[in-house]
């Protein structure tokens, strides 16, 4: 039943995702991701990357309190949480945006599916008219463009 909770929540995350990217992070805290997408920040990190802490900390928080109740689904919760994190920041910040030079000439279809939905996220510079706040999962087209081939 556990892995159960952690599959489900790893998976229910990429909505919630969609949804904080969109009405959060392009809303009313886009002075903390604004810097994501003009680069307006010339250092290593920018203030987009304050959402590492603003996210780990209910997961933190749930695994805490989680353990404290005999590891309840409370731990399971936020262990799923975690690993969605973890994924996203394998997927964005080390392959995508390419802050560890990894995978730089993958030809893998899903890869190349997810960086270019990105690049056209990232194409809109101003929190208006963006499109492809999904992480894991973007509209079906970008992965045409790749498996059709």
């Amino acid at each position: 039943m556990n892995v159960l909770i952690v599959i489900a929540v790893f998976l229910l995350m990429e909505g919630a995702t969609w949804v904080i990217h969109k009405y959060v992070m392009h809303g009313f805290l886009w002075i903390l991701h604004r810097d994501h997408h003009d680069h307006s920040n010339e250092g290593e990190l920018e203030r987009n990357d304050w959402f590492f802490v603003i996210f780990a900390t209910p997961a933190i928080a749930l695994m805490y309190f989680g353990a404290q109740a005999a590891f309840n689904y409370l731990f399971y919760i936020g262990i799923g949480i975690t690993l969605y994190g973890m994924a996203y920041f394998f997927v964005h910040d080390i392959f995508i945006h390419q802050r560890l030079k990894v995978l730089k000439n993958t030809q893998n279809p899903y890869l190349l599916s997810i960086r270019r939905a990105h690049k056209q996220h990232h194409k809109h510079l101003g929190k208006e008219h963006g499109e492809c706040f999904g992480f894991l999962w973007v509209p079906v087209k970008y992965f045409r463009m790749y498996f059709n081939k």
